[in-house]
C-alpha cells in the first residue's frame, strides 16, 4: 500500500469567505508522485503536470488535484463529503499503484471532448429533456465535465 495516512485540513475560501462550500487539503504522510501517471491513466485526468507531478480531475462539479504530498478538493458541502472523496482517492491511488504492471502510465491529460463533436451526437431539437434550454448548452456542460 503506497498511501496509508493523511491529515485533513478543511477551510473556507479566502476569496469568498461567505460561501457555503468548503475546501480541503489532505496532507499526505507518504509521497505518491510515482503513482500519479498511473492514476492519470486509470481515471482520465483533466489536466496533468509532469514536473512536479500532479493530476487534476473534474468530478461532479469539483476540481480534485493530486500532488506528491497533497490532495486538494474544492466546493465541498462539509467534512464528511471531504473524507468520502479523500478515502475514495486513497483507494484509487493504491489500486493504480498495485496494478501498475497492468497500466500504461499516462504523462499527459486525457483528450477532452469538443463541444461540436458532442453536439453532433445530440438530436438538435432543443427538447429540454436533459434539463437544459438547448442542445448547445447541454453539449457545453458535457465538454466542461
Amino acid at each position: 500500500m503506497l498511501l496509508e495516512t493523511y491529515k485533513l485540513e478543511i477551510f473556507n475560501s479566502e476569496c469568498m469567505p461567505g460561501a457555503m462550500a468548503v475546501h480541503c487539503f489532505a496532507h499526505l504522510d507518504q509521497d505518491v508522485s510515482e503513482a500519479i501517471p498511473y492514476l492519470n491513466a486509470a481515471l482520465g485526468g483533466f489536466t496533468f503536470t509532469k514536473d512536479p507531478p500532479s493530476v487534476t480531475f473534474k468530478v461532479h462539479g469539483k476540481l480534485i488535484t493530486v500532488h506528491a504530498k497533497k490532495i486538494a478538493v474544492n466546493a465541498l458541502k462539509d467534512e464528511d463529503e471531504a473524507t468520502k472523496i479523500i478515502e475514495w482517492l486513497k483507494r484509487e491511488i493504491n489500486s493504480a499503484w498495485e496494478n501498475r504492471d497492468k497500466i500504461e502510465p499516462l504523462y499527459e491529460a486525457a483528450p477532452q471532448p469538443k463541444v461540436i463533436e458532442i453536439l453532433k451526437l445530440l438530436p438538435k431539437t432543443n427538447c429540454k429533456e436533459c434539463g437544459q434550454p438547448t442542445c448547445m448548452v447541454f453539449a457545453t456542460q458535457v465538454a466542461e465535465g
